[in-house]
């Protein structure tokens, strides 16, 4: 199988199932595309980690959680922001800054924006077939999930400023 095969197959399949009309993608909203991206993200967490080695689901949902998450998804983020092309930061952009009306009850509201951000690629990418850059761009971040996960608890994946150091900059 070649790589363009792999790549859209199941974006094809879909799609030769379910006939659908042509539609703009740049019309879709970057929430849309972060709810379609999340369960992007999720199916290729939860493939790696059952691949990984066989394991109960109980463990298997216990670990899954850790790495699909607001903070973990805004630490890979983070991580792999310098390595994205023009277009994947302006989605990235579009879907961080994106007004959601709620917020996960775990999450720092700075990495939901940025886990928000992920997702909308994740989804944009998918959508435009290009899962295989999705792979890429997880591949590159996730090491430094694995970094964060074996630290302390910490606040947020992004430093904030405190009061007096904002107050300072003004």
């Amino acid at each position: 199988m070649n790589d363009e095969n792999l790549n859209n197959n199941l974006l094809e399949e879909i799609h030769r199932y379910f006939p659908t009309n042509e539609w703009d993608i740049n019309a879709c909203s970057p929430l849309t595309l972060a709810y379609l991206g999340d369960a992007v993200y999720e199916i290729i967490i939860r493939t790696l980690l059952v691949e990984e080695r066989p394991r109960m689901v109980k463990t298997l949902h216990k670990h899954a959680s850790r790495l699909v998450n607001a903070k973990a998804q805004a630490t890979l983020m983070i991580s792999i922001e310098s390595a994205l092309s023009e277009e994947e930061t302006a989605i990235y952009k579009r879907g961080r800054n994106a007004k959601s009306h709620s917020v996960a009850k775990n999450a720092d509201i700075h990495d939901y924006r940025i886990a928000t951000g992920l997702e909308a690629l994740m989804g944009y990418l998918y959508l435009t077939g290009n899962t295989k850059r999705c792979l890429e761009l997880i591949k590159l971040g996730l090491p430094s999930i694995m970094k964060q996960e074996s630290k302390p608890a910490q606040q947020s994946a992004r430093p904030r400023k405190n009061a007096e150091t904002a107050k300072a900059q003004h």
